[in-house]
């Protein structure tokens, strides 16, 4: 466990801190220092390292398995639930294989975490820092002091932070390219609402979410802790399903096929003799990590995220006489709904899809769509009441831009850009509704097309 937080003693981990947490919210700690690591283990808790690190910026892929309609099928059926995931896997792999990276590859309940660094102060990292956009809000929740030890992310380091999960959008196109035809499953970027399948709405996601929030809010598992998300969540996945569950644990996948790994995340004591011959440290691959930048750089999606950055949004001074002159009445009502639900529906990455699409389909920018995003998101209370640790404009930055340009650069074809899918999805909120998404559809390949 020292290993993975960056150095072989406690006093030296460049992890700048550590969360614990239990089968309860009364339970969490806040963030302590990585000398806490042994109290947290003597009291059973789930824990968790910060991504933050003093000596490395921390790449994390994270691939999970997704059932909207049986929340606790990863759970009880754990053999399906990663085998239909391989396709995907093995898409991760080869790809990184092919730049030299060999990451850290660690198996949770539900998924993979694929793992690498990037030493601060390489070439790499001061390439990502060199494209990364920091927001207004960002750069002040930075310059704050943060626990446990009141340190400030650094302005740089921030920057390769968001340079990264542009680097990581690049990465998760030609994921979802080469494994979305070989997956029985639809694989999509972030966890989007999909219609039924044989056991469900149940879709595999390649989820880079965490680069839409601050680096100082988002934190990993560490190997070998108690993994508490089934007990932690037992209230909606039902009693019935989590009290016979066995105990879990994260655990390395380097060596082991899918059923002995899942054979060891479900057995404490294979776990701990797993332990004594595993490495754990998160390897690092600057160089490597360069050459796939170049690639990305020289890629369709770089040229559209210079399209997208050369737009600025509205300042929220301006918000009342241009977002907020909104003709609701041009929209479908699924739509509207969303737009009018911040809290709750335009949270949802299914939300800001749709409202995106329509409104590209009428002609919007799509920086200016994530600027609308955000002045709904300033007036929702969970900004204000819940949610200090994030950046709303971060937030709407990441969906918008990542949706936006897996259309624009043609690996998004709309195709469940329609009332039908909408239904079968169960995001269609007005089943009398007398708009046709599809003839938003239909107008938006045909401004793709013509530039």
């Amino acid at each position: 466990m020292t290993e993975f937080l960056g150095a072989s003693s406690l006093a030296e981990a460049t992890c700048v801190y550590l969360l614990g947490e239990g089968t309860s919210p009364a339970e969490q700690t806040g963030p302590v220092p990585p000398t806490e690591l042994g109290s947290l283990l003597e009291r059973g808790l789930e824990i968790r390292r910060s991504l933050w690190d003093r000596a490395s910026l921390i790449a994390d892929l994270d691939i999970e398995y997704v059932n909207f309609d049986y929340l606790a099928e990863p759970y009880l059926f754990p053999e399906r639930t990663f085998a239909v995931q391989q396709p995907v896997v093995s898409g991760i792999l080869t790809l990184l294989e092919g730049y030299r990276i060999r990451p850290l590859v660690l198996l949770s309940g539900r998924g993979y975490h694929f793992l690498w660094r990037i030493a601060r102060g390489s070439a790499a990292f001061t390439r990502l820092a060199g494209v990364g956009r920091l927001t207004p809000g960002l750069r002040d929740l930075y310059a704050r002091p943060h626990p446990p030890g009141g340190a400030s992310v650094e302005p740089e380091l921030g920057a390769a932070h968001a340079g990264l999960g542009m680097l990581m959008e690049y990465v998760a196109h030609r994921i979802k390219e080469a494994s979305a035809p070989l997956c029985e499953l639809p694989v999509e970027v972030t966890a989007l609402a999909v219609g039924p399948q044989v056991h469900g709405r149940e879709m595999v996601s390649i989820d880079i979410s965490e680069y839409g929030d601050p680096l100082s809010s988002r934190t990993i598992r560490i190997p070998f802790s108690p993994y508490l998300k089934p007990l932690q969540e037992r209230d909606v996945l039902g009693p019935h399903a989590v009290d016979g569950l066995p105990g879990m644990c994260i655990v390395p996948f380097q060596g082991l096929g899918i059923h002995e790994g899942i054979t060891v995340l479900r057995d404490p004591d294979r776990a701990a003799r797993l332990e004594s011959g595993t490495p754990l440290e998160i390897p690092e691959a600057s160089a490597e990590t360069e050459l796939l930048f170049a690639d990305y750089q020289a890629s369709l999606l770089a040229r559209f995220h210079d399209r997208y950055y050369a737009e600025e949004p509205e300042p929220p001074e301006r918000w009342a006489g241009t977002y907020d002159q909104l003709e609701m009445g041009s929209l479908p009502p699924c739509a509207r709904t969303i737009l009018e639900s911040p809290d709750h529906l335009l949270l949802n990455p299914s939300g800001i899809e749709r409202v995106l699409r329509v409104l590209l389909a009428l002609g919007w920018h799509p920086r200016h769509v994530a600027g609308l995003i955000h002045s709904r998101y300033e007036r929702a209370r969970g900004w204000a009441d819940g949610w200090p640790r994030y950046d709303p404009q971060s937030r709407a930055e990441l969906y918008t831009r990542l949706f936006a340009g897996l259309f624009a650069t043609g690996r998004d074809d709309l195709v469940s850009f329609n009332c039908q899918s909408a239904k079968e999805a169960l995001f269609c909120f007005h089943l009398d509704c007398q708009h046709n998404l599809s003839d938003f559809r239909e107008s938006l390949i045909r401004r793709r097309a013509h530039g």
